[in-house]
């Protein structure tokens, strides 16, 4: 099998880096399949022989930045060796990332989105696999005798409410950037809050 893509995966990438680009200035609501076909410098019904909506194109892009993400969180914590460094990493890593895939950002926060299946889909998904690493991720502090924690379950659900507190903040305000500092004192109250 031949490692390039063929023009009919190049024109579909296509499509979807260019829709990246707009979904991430003007969201899925402002944006329409006639600026897709613009950005990408093809017809309408080119668009629509490959997706039947923008709806979908917004689901791929979103599935696309997921994997992105997963895979950035996973080698992020596949080379922290502590249980510290594993969290540490693994929260600085998902704030940054988040930042940056603002699609997959707008798809977590966005209450209109909340209608849309796939979107809804992906909302369940990433909050259950959070949950799942943040769980495994005490426990593993737990049994190297580094985190002092009762309630493994009840921990992580708060940890996963800290997070989301603190990205609605950061991605709300003024400033494009996420502050390594507001990460770092996060990151800092977790661990010192369960370490023992």
């Amino acid at each position: 099998m031949n490692n390039t893509m063929s023009k009919r995966e190049q024109k579909r990438q296509t499509i979807l880096d260019m829709a990246r680009k707009i979904f991430s200035r003007f969201g899925l609501n402002k944006t329409t399949m006639d600026e897709i076909a613009k950005a990408t410098r093809m017809g309408k019904a080119t668009l629509y022989h490959y997706f039947s909506s923008k709806e979908q194109i917004f689901a791929e892009v979103i599935k696309e930045e997921s994997r992105i993400l997963k895979d950035k969180l996973n080698d992020a914590l596949e080379n922290a060796k502590t249980p510290q460094e594993k969290l540490r990493s693994y929260i600085i890593t998902r704030i940054k990332y988040l930042n940056v895939l603002a699609n997959t950002y707008s798809a977590l926060s966005d209450d209109y989105l909340e209608h849309y299946s796939s979107v809804k889909k992906f909302r369940q998904e990433f909050s259950e696999n959070e949950l799942q690493t943040l769980t495994a991720l005490l426990r593993y502090g737990v049994d190297k005798k580094v985190f002092s924690v009762m309630k493994i379950n009840d921990v992580a659900n708060v940890m996963v409410m800290a997070l989301r507190g603190l990205e609605f903040a950061l991605f709300t305000s003024e400033e494009s950037e996420v502050s390594d500092d507001d990460i770092n004192l996060l990151t800092d109250i977790m661990l010192y809050g369960i370490c023992k």
